[in-house]
């Protein structure tokens, strides 16, 4: 009885832990014709609106979707509250929530995997993410040449498909576990990608980002990648503990 009440409490400080240290991240809301989309968003320390910063759309897998905005934090947030990237890197940094029965992708899920229609565009979610980026870039400072997006999981899919329908607007992209339509490969050219997948992923079939780097690389598209041996879904881990990722993503510049 008392292993179990220690691991009750440990859990509880944990979660109580996790909260208080992700409360820089400010709660916000975007709202446009009856529909909301939660989202967290970073400033940088010392903010100023005579400023323009580096502006990084990060999106969730599908295990963080609902609407009490904090779940979406529970990867992939800390990276961006290290002292030592904030001090190098003053940029906001924003972690919009999917809700619960929707998608951040167009994509048809069966017993074989998943699959991608050809022309993406159709997508009410990603509607409210574009509309709250327009709100972002609004009313905060940011650099139009330094704008990011990325994702792992359904975020990666998600993040495909954003550029797909954005396609002149990111300097860079990445996709963590994730996938796409190689067919949109030329649509989504232009911005500087890095794609990332565990061999042994069991969730999403690493064939998924491997054909997709085929496909960007056949367009003349800068695209660097990597395939983690022995590694199963949660390859973001292994990505998130790289010492290059966050300097080669805030280097890029439209």
């Amino acid at each position: 009885m008392k292993k179990i009440y220690s691991v009750l409490l440990f859990l509880t400080i944990l979660m109580n832990t996790s909260k208080v240290f992700t409360q820089e991240y400010r709660y916000a809301t975007y709202e446009e014709e009856g529909q909301s989309l939660p989202y967290r968003i970073l400033l940088p320390e010392n903010y100023s609106v005579e400023k323009n910063y580096p502006l990084l759309v990060f999106l969730h897998g599908s295990g963080e979707r609902g609407n009490d905005n904090e779940l979406q934090l529970v990867h992939g947030s800390s990276l961006f509250l290290d002292s030592e990237f904030r001090k190098n890197n003053p940029a906001i940094i924003v972690f919009p929530q999917c809700a619960k029965d929707a998608y951040w992708a167009t994509t048809i899920q069966t017993d074989t995997g998943f699959s991608y229609i050809k022309k993406p565009k159709n997508n009410p979610t990603l509607d409210l993410v574009e509309g709250m980026l327009d709100d972002v870039i609004q009313n905060y400072g940011v650099d139009k040449k330094r704008i990011y997006v990325g994702g792992l999981s359904m975020g990666g899919m998600g993040t495909f498909e954003l550029v797909y329908r954005n396609p002149r607007m990111f300097a860079a992209a990445f996709a963590i576990c994730g996938g796409a339509n190689p067919k949109i490969a030329r649509k989504i050219r232009r911005p500087v990608w890095r794609i990332d997948h565990g061999e042994a992923d069991q969730v999403v079939a690493v064939d998924l980002s491997k054909k997709m780097v085929d496909a960007l690389l056949k367009k003349r598209a800068s695209v660097v990648y990597n395939w983690y041996a022995g590694v199963n879904h949660n390859s973001w881990d292994t990505v998130f503990a790289d010492p290059e990722f966050l300097p080669w993503l805030f280097a890029q510049k439209k």
